[in-house]
């Protein structure tokens, strides 16, 4: 074991404090300096005795996320003793209530909502889900809330080294599931996109190295090219007497990759690896006029791509973005992305709402307001599940938007792919309800209608209306989704009102008291989760009470039964069987101990880096660790996921898919069936393969052993004439 040095320690930790102390100087105001002070103090005797996985001192994590906090989101002194003291509660005998006598009811406020969850661990709900909305409910009291727990989350997944595999890959999909979006949502792209990056550094750490290297390996050659670039345009912009600063960055890794899956093309192939940035100095009077002076000079030395201009000063996103985004064609036959905005706005796009503090603009301020609004909104709903609410919350965090009109001509911000119903319900609750069509541009469309940016929308309604089950399927904002279930479910309860009269009837005629044990017999003997289901199917006709007669005779052999428990302990008891002693799953042993199955979602084949997820009526489902599900699971239902590796079985053959793209010649089927048949004895399922003006693209299933047999088949693949690219698909 390694001795540890106290006094080094110590030196350090003092060290530390001095530098958040330079960091947040310029917003220091009388008194802040002793309140910082005593929560360092605080937080360094309640962390004393604890230590990081990393065995460094635990007290470096709350100042670096202090640190974080004012320097890189450039929040104010009441944040820093927050983030100071923000694992201090639940970590210690400390209340909600001594923080409130130190250090007053801001930081209490704020404290209390970084304080996770306590209590029994409920395996029938998602943990990290009901913390997550828990953290969101404070939005109502501050924002400052959300800011700092992005903070942590930086400072964890910076220091995730330390931890076990599967912890790196739980954290870094709940990373990338909730707290990167988020961060996009609230305006730290800096931050956003620096917490995409370590979660693909975890998620697929080869993928990730792979890009790093190749960025650093073109790193002179891309610098080069960005000074020819700018040199022109700095010298006409100096002449126009502009105060001025450019930049050319390196699109993030996590955006590289997604170019390269989404359009299914190499490193090599993807033509914006970086984007130029011009930051003008601007009175806010002539910002917007002074920012397209900048794009006329741009424009004069490059042609621009039309389609890839995007005005965000005229209409700024719903996080208060501002910014004038071209593409244009540089020198040597490259796009280059250039984005033109203000000091201003450059630090609205960097730090996001905590810029929003020092700008009081009105359209940040209404964009930002209005957004948080809309969350509130959303958290109302007290009969919201907290996985239900994740799941509409990320609705609205990943969505692209687009801008709509009333009649009267007011813009509305909607999420991209919104319907007519959306946006009755953005206008208000009860125009939604009753909604039953809409008029876009002045023609008659009904509630599924899916808006365009630019529409003008008229809501119909009519007293009669009342929502339907099907409403859920065409709509896609949070809101819509929560009132919608919260109507629908208003109305079951009423229904299942009648249900319970007509039950208390037959029980009193067959002399059977309604109470809870025989309400629970009862849930067992019919299969029905609850008593709500059970009171509505009553009421709808869909339990037949004739067989409450043999409920009767069988009642004495019916020992008594709560459905949700016995779920709850199954599940639990599977967690065991199937972690074992080792907590590892071996694919290919216990099979008559535990029931698996290759999910369809990604189809595993030997070879690929795998988890198993215990599900409550279908055994353990075995995915890819990069599988489009593997996210959401990892971060939701963390409790229920099994380490995994598969044995040595050559002797089974696993479905997989590859796609591929080339010049259309004749004999180039044939060509590509020998390899796979003749040369290398392969069996396959299907080919499919289509052609357009000379290119083909094709797609073959075929069966492998494992990962190194499908990487040979396909570097085969690749020498045969004409054919220009081969990937692995998923198989669907």
């Amino acid at each position: 074991m390694q001795s540890i040095d106290v006094d080094v320690e110590k030196k350090e930790i003092l060290k530390r404090y001095r530098n958040l102390l330079k960091s947040c100087r310029k917003v220091l105001n009388k008194g802040d300096k002793q309140l910082i002070r005593l929560a360092f103090d605080t937080a360094l005797e309640a962390h004393k005795e604890m230590r990081r996985k990393s065995g460094e001192p635990y007290i470096y994590h709350p100042i670096a996320v202090a640190q974080i906090v004012t320097e890189e989101i450039g929040l104010g002194p009441t944040s820093v003793v927050a983030a100071l003291l923000h694992d201090v509660v639940e970590d210690t005998d400390m209340t909600i209530g001594d923080i409130e006598r130190l250090f007053g009811k801001k930081v209490a406020v704020i404290i209390d909502g970084l304080t996770k969850i306590s209590g029994v661990f409920d395996h029938s709900s998602s943990l990290q889900a009901e913390n997550f909305r828990k953290m969101l409910l404070t939005l109502s009291d501050d924002v400052r809330v959300i800011l700092i727990k992005l903070a942590d989350r930086l400072h964890n997944m910076r220091t995730l080294d330390s931890m076990l595999r599967e912890k790196q890959m739980k954290i870094a999909s709940e990373t990338a599931y909730l707290y990167a979006p988020l961060a996009h949502r609230l305006g730290l792209y800096a931050v956003k996109t620096e917490l995409d990056d370590l979660a693909l550094k975890y998620m697929e750490p080869e993928v990730y190295r792979t890009i790093a290297y190749k960025l650093q390996q073109t790193k002179r050659e891309r610098n080069r090219f960005i000074n020819e670039f700018i040199e022109p345009i700095s010298k006409e912009l100096s002449k126009q007497g502009l105060k001025f600063e450019i930049k050319g960055r390196p699109k993030s890794i996590h955006s590289i990759w997604n170019k390269m899956k989404k359009q299914t093309v190499s490193f090599e192939e993807i033509y914006d690896l970086f984007a130029i940035r011009i930051i003008i100095e601007s009175p806010a009077e002539i910002e917007k006029s002074d920012c397209w002076k900048v794009y006329s000079i741009v424009t004069d030395f490059y042609l621009p791509n039309p389609d890839r201009l995007r005005d965000w000063i005229s209409t700024p996103k719903a996080n208060g973005y501002e910014s004038l985004h071209t593409t244009v064609m540089g020198p040597k036959g490259t796009w280059v992305e250039v984005q033109i905005r203000t000091q201003r706005m450059d630090e609205i796009a960097e730090k996001g709402y905590a810029a929003h503090w020092k700008y009081k603009e009105s359209t940040i301020e209404n964009a930002l307001d209005e957004w948080i609004h809309k969350i509130r909104e959303i958290l109302e709903n007290p009969e919201s599940n907290a996985l239900d609410f994740i799941d509409d919350f990320k609705l609205n965090l990943f969505s692209e938007e687009m801008f709509v009109f009333t009649p009267k001509g007011e813009l509305r911000t909607l999420p991209a792919n919104s319907t007519t119903l959306d946006f009755a319900f953005d206008i208000h609750s009860d125009i939604g309800y009753k909604c039953i069509g809409a008029k876009v541009n002045h023609k008659l469309v009904p509630l599924s209608y899916q808006l365009h940016s630019g529409d003008q929308v008229e809501i119909i309604t009519s007293g009669k209306q009342t929502p339907k089950d099907d409403w859920l399927n065409f709509v896609t904002t949070a809101k819509a989704k929560s009132r919608i279930k919260l109507a629908l479910k208003e109305e079951k309860r009423k229904i299942a009102e009648e249900g319970r009269e007509i039950l208390e009837k037959k029980f009193k005629s067959l002399k059977i008291n309604l109470n809870t044990a025989n309400i629970n017999e009862l849930l067992a003997f019919y299969r029905v989760p609850t008593s709500l289901d059970l009171y509505y199917k009553i009421a709808k006709g869909l339990v037949d009470l004739v067989d409450l007669k043999e409920f009767i005779i069988e009642k004495s052999n019916i020992k008594p039964k709560n459905t949700p428990k016995i779920e709850s302990n199954s599940l639990e008891d599977m967690v065991k069987l199937a972690r074992g002693s080792s907590e590892m799953l071996i694919i290919g042993e216990n099979m008559d101990k535990m029931d698996y199955k290759l999910s369809s979602c990604c189809n595993p084949i030997p070879g690929d880096d795998v988890f198993g997820f215990i599900t409550v009526n279908d055994g353990i489902k075995i995915h890819r660790t990069n599988c489009p599900s593997a996210m959401q699971l990892m971060s939701n239902f963390a409790y229920r996921i099994v380490k995994a590796k598969w044995t040595s079985q050559k002797e089974i053959a696993f479905l997989a898919g590859v796609r591929l793209t080339g010049i259309d010649e004749v004999g180039v089927v044939n060509n590509i069936t020998r390899v796979i048949s003749s040369q290398l004895k392969v069996n396959m399922r299907s080919i499919s393969i289509d052609s357009n003006d000379g290119v083909f693209d094709g797609t073959i299933m075929l069966f492998v052993h494992n990962t190194d047999h499908l990487t040979t088949l396909m570097k085969q693949l690749e020498k045969v004439n004409g054919i220009l690219t081969v990937h692995r698909i998923d198989v669907n």
